[in-house]
């Protein structure tokens, strides 16, 4: 059944590691909202607060900036680059530079600091090569 956690460790109520992918997250909530909708358990103050929990969890989650703002003070820092020095990632749409929706290449391996990874990227606009600077949360695989 759909049991409340008494610790409201958001990984452990999407049943998830703290190291799971986006599409890993996304399947987990998707399976938890189907279990624990509360349509399916006669509209029950449990089941509700439980798809409450769920929403909240998925909801910081899956913001790879409010994750990271989740993740630092309880030690889950993801210390694993997301891209890797020859990857293709597209710029996202949320991103400041003029670059956003363009398709580049990771141009050398990413820096960490304190907070997150920093990639060099090459992209070719018009004819012309430009290597910037990008926060990890600016990209995406060129598949999202």
């Amino acid at each position: 059944m759909c049991g409340m956690q008494s610790e409201r460790d958001y990984y452990e109520v999407l049943d998830i590691a703290p190291d799971a992918s986006a599409e890993e997250m996304k399947k987990a909530y998707r399976r938890l909202a189907f279990r624990c909708h509360p349509d399916r358990h006669q509209a029950s103050e449990e089941a509700h607060k439980k798809m409450e929990e769920i929403n909240e969890a998925y909801a910081v989650l899956s913001d790879p900036i409010k994750r990271r703002e989740y993740d630092l003070p309880r030690g889950y820092g993801r210390r694993v680059p997301k891209f890797k020095k020859g990857g293709k990632v597209k710029i996202g749409v949320n991103s400041p530079s003029p670059y956003k929706g363009q398709t580049g290449v990771v141009d050398k391996e990413p820096v960490n600091d304190a907070f997150r990874f920093w990639y060099m990227v090459r992209i070719e606009s018009k004819g012309l090569t430009t290597a910037r600077r990008f926060a990890e949360e600016e990209l995406e695989g060129p598949g999202d």
